[in-house]
């Protein structure tokens, strides 16, 4: 396969970068922060865990919401979101949308079922977003199983990412 914009080299990653990078740079900021608060600060032994502990905590939270991506290979798509973890095999995969309004894309499942994918979010980075539904789409239509023409799922999926979120 030659790769082209259209179709990038498998394994991709696609994730929110610009968000990752706000959270896990807050993330940190606040632990220090708090940190620094609780040795400047005349306190306890108990006081003082207790501070760092809170700044650990709102540290691990913003790593929890900067985990989700998409990861696609040979084999197919795994999904990260906040919690879950779930590999689909390219036949599992119908179409990819993200249309105006929406937090993230959206894959549409063999099984009837939709899976948010939170690793392609328009959120900060709206152009960034667009382009990744579009290069995933491209790799479900490159690898995915052909779909029947009259179910429409493969087909609808090339409008509803091309679309302005925002509007």
């Amino acid at each position: 396969m030659t790769d082209s914009p259209r179709h990038p080299a498998l394994p991709v990653t696609f994730r929110p970068t610009r968000t990752r990078a706000v959270l896990l740079t807050a993330g940190a900021a606040v632990f220090v922060v708090l940190t620094v608060i609780s040795l400047m600060l005349q306190l306890g032994g108990g006081e003082r865990a207790s501070f760092i502990f809170m700044a650990a905590l709102c540290l691990g939270v913003l790593m929890l919401l900067s985990r989700p991506r998409v990861t696609a290979d040979e084999d197919g798509v795994t999904v990260v979101n906040l919690t879950t973890k779930r590999h689909l095999e390219w036949a599992q995969v119908l179409a990819v949308r993200l249309r105006p309004g929406d937090p993230w894309v959206s894959l549409d499942l063999a099984d009837g079922t939709n899976l948010p994918a939170m690793g392609i979010q328009p959120g900060i980075a709206k152009q960034q977003a667009l382009a990744d539904a579009r290069a995933l789409r491209a790799l479900v239509d490159l690898k995915g199983t052909p779909q029947d023409s009259s179910n429409g799922a493969s087909h609808d999926a090339p409008e509803d990412a091309g679309q302005d979120p925002g509007n």
